[in-house]
């Protein structure tokens, strides 16, 4: 299937053409270097409500932007408008802020042998769905209608969403760069609420992939995200103690994303992170490796290069729990006198995991290795400190005793300093579950502060 049939305005070999002119106008305006890129996405998004359909949104956008270099001068501009006119307005716009802007001796394009100048693989990233908004609705509807059927006790619903969503892009720079390829991710959601009056509870369900058929049916994401509402009834606080607490797979990444933002470039030559100089470092507890694979077909975090054109590369990031390598841009690491190591734009396909779980460590295993403590299913607010480690989330879950649940939780604080809670993972469950680019299983943290009554 050609993108001009899949949906998109624009072929691929229009935005090649888009992209060696804008080039060429920026050599022809004086440009020492450039870099151009286009993209264009396009979509369907229908939400329901109580059995009756409530928005449907079409959305279609394109841009290029231009980035022109006069030494280590950098300036940007973009514009929606291909018109030759408008490609040089943009150029000439990107030139003129390059004059007037400050030198950067980290400035510039990622050195020429960092690029990806070769073929590159098909990740199978590009799945368009071929649905009209009709047949949308309708999946909502049976998504919502599988959450209220579930149990009587489910009285409300705060709705349920289809979304298909499609994009696709091609850049170049004048050091010989050129790449470009098409994706998709869609989704099928629901929130329904259980109880009534002071007493109600409210959870949801999602199920997103790069193909429409590899989607969780609307019943099993509707039935699945009622068992969660209504588990969350006559929730109550629990006394202020320090005690085991076990992250569930679908919050546990955001632990991984704490490491991440840690010990990227950006935050590291800013000095604004908890993990400074920790290259080489134990930094979690040492059972535990992280890896990292750009190559996973059909992967949320998969791609041949990064968002500057720098192939990527499978690597270890932690083993036995010391830090093998940072998060860098190119300017980042020019920044830090160090290599990129492909990473404008974020990390690709992170696998957290203990060299000590197995296969049966399942969910109900972790909380028996829990024993008495707190399992968190929902976090709140922003309260993680980047700089001090300093980690304070408003939460609810399950009071655990004796490796069982006792009851739901509401209404507390968990709190604890990053640093101390990643060498204090006890264990990672077998329950691994993808949220964006990251993978990892339930985490047990051997204590942290909750506060409560």
């Amino acid at each position: 299937m050609t993108q001009a049939t899949a949906g998109f305005a624009h072929s691929r070999e229009e935005f090649q053409d888009l992209v060696e002119r804008t080039l060429a106008l920026a050599r022809e305006q004086g440009a020492s270097d450039a870099v151009a890129e286009v993209s264009e996405g396009a979509g369907l998004s229908v939400s329901a409500r109580m059995g009756k359909l409530e928005n449907v949104e079409r959305n279609r956008d394109k841009s290029l932007g231009v980035s022109v270099y006069l030494g280590q001068r950098r300036g940007h501009a973009s514009t929606s408008d291909f018109s030759d006119r408008a490609l040089r307005d943009t150029v000439r716009a990107a030139y003129d802020i390059a004059r007037y802007t400050a030198e950067d001796p980290c400035a510039g394009l990622p050195d020429a042998e960092d690029l990806m100048l070769e073929s590159v693989p098909d990740l199978d990233l590009f799945h368009p769905w071929a649905i009209d908004a009709q047949q949308a609705a309708e999946l909502a509807l049976r998504c919502e209608a599988a959450a209220l059927q579930t149990d009587r006790r489910i009285t409300n619903s705060e709705g349920a969403g289809v979304s298909a969503q499609q994009s696709h892009f091609f850049a170049g720079n004048s050091r010989g760069f050129r790449g470009g390829y098409a994706s998709s991710r869609h989704s099928l959601s629901v929130a329904p609420i259980a109880g009534r009056g002071a007493g109600m509870q409210r959870d949801a369900w999602y199920s997103s992939q790069r193909c429409a058929a590899d989607l969780a049916t609307p019943e099993a994401v509707g039935r699945y995200a009622a068992e969660r509402a209504l588990s969350r009834l006559k929730a109550r606080k629990v006394a202020t103690a320090e005690v085991p607490v076990l992250f569930e797979s679908t919050l546990a990444a955001g632990l991984l994303g704490a490491l991440v933002q840690a010990t990227s470039g950006g935050a590291l030559y800013r000095k604004a992170s908890f993990l400074l100089d920790s290259l080489g470092q134990p930094i979690l507890a040492s059972h535990i490796d992280v890896e990292e694979d750009p190559f996973v077909p059909r992967g949320k975090g998969s791609a041949p290069y990064d968002d500057e054109g720098v192939r990527t590369r499978a690597r270890s990031v932690v083993q036995g729990g010391v830090l093998q390598g940072y998060f860098l841009s190119s300017y980042s690491a020019r920044k830090l006198g160090m290599k990129t190591t492909g990473h404008a734009g974020g990390s690709h396909n992170l696998v957290m995991k203990s060299r000590a779980t197995a296969p049966g460590d399942t969910l109900a295993v972790m909380l028996k290795r829990l024993h008495r403590g707190l399992f968190v299913t929902e976090l709140m607010g922003q309260g993680v400190n980047y700089v001090t480690g300093d980690y304070s989330r408003g939460a609810s879950g399950y009071w655990v005793e004796n490796g069982e649940i006792v009851h739901p939780v509401e209404e507390i604080t968990i709190a604890g300093h990053l640093p101390q809670m990643f060498k204090d993972i006890v264990a990672i469950g077998a329950d691994a579950y993808t949220t964006g680019t990251k993978t990892v299983g339930s985490v047990l943290v051997r204590r942290m502060k909750v506060a409560g009554n």
